[in-house]
């Protein structure tokens, strides 16, 4: 009796991401968004409100003390508040989780670091994280986030806000001049 080779499972071919969303359609439902967040909430967009809640939580779990006497702190977390019951962080949260569920949706769910071919993966997890040390820091000085900033802070008029887009833009685009040749 010969043996017959068994047959193997063929691996199911990964399926082909979905094209994305028109930019203009896709500004018009972010620009219908804000105008709810508007009516509803009272305030705008933006997520850095929602990293500084979380911190402060974490923080009162550490030094309570410290949190009780420091009046910035005391008002989101001093006594029995919670800071973690604030609109910013279910913004944040669903924003984050929005973002995951899309990119399982629409077929875009990977691990990967996208680079440049003159620049290592590690040189390019640093660089990442210094640029959000750095953007984070300038999101409190600023007192809003670029989404908070940009949209919300842009959408009524805020001079603080168009000023703050500028100088992000600038300094950007300055930058890229001497890191480009890390990405070509």
């Amino acid at each position: 009796m010969s043996a017959t080779p068994s047959a193997q499972p063929q691996p199911k071919p990964k399926p082909q991401p979905k094209p994305y969303l028109n930019p203009y359609v896709g500004g018009l439902l972010l620009g219908l968004v804000l105008f709810l967040s508007f009516l509803i909430t009272g305030s705008g967009l933006g997520a850095s409100g929602g990293v500084n809640r979380i911190a402060v939580f974490f923080e009162d779990l550490i030094v309570p003390g410290h949190v009780d006497r420091n009046p910035y702190l005391a008002h989101m977390a001093g006594g029995d508040a919670n800071p973690l019951l604030n609109w910013t962080v279910f913004v944040l949260v669903g924003a984050m989780v929005g973002g995951f569920l899309s990119a399982k949706w629409h077929h875009r769910w990977e691990v990967a670091t996208y680079k440049g071919p003159g620049v290592s993966v590690r040189t390019r997890w640093v660089l990442a994280f210094v640029g959000g040390l750095i953007m984070g820091y300038g999101a409190r000085m600023a007192r809003g986030c670029t989404s908070g900033q940009a949209l919300s802070g842009g959408a009524v008029l805020s001079a603080g806000s168009w000023a703050i887009m500028m100088a992000i833009f600038g300094g950007a685009y300055a930058l890229a001049y001497f890191l480009r040749k890390l990405w070509n």
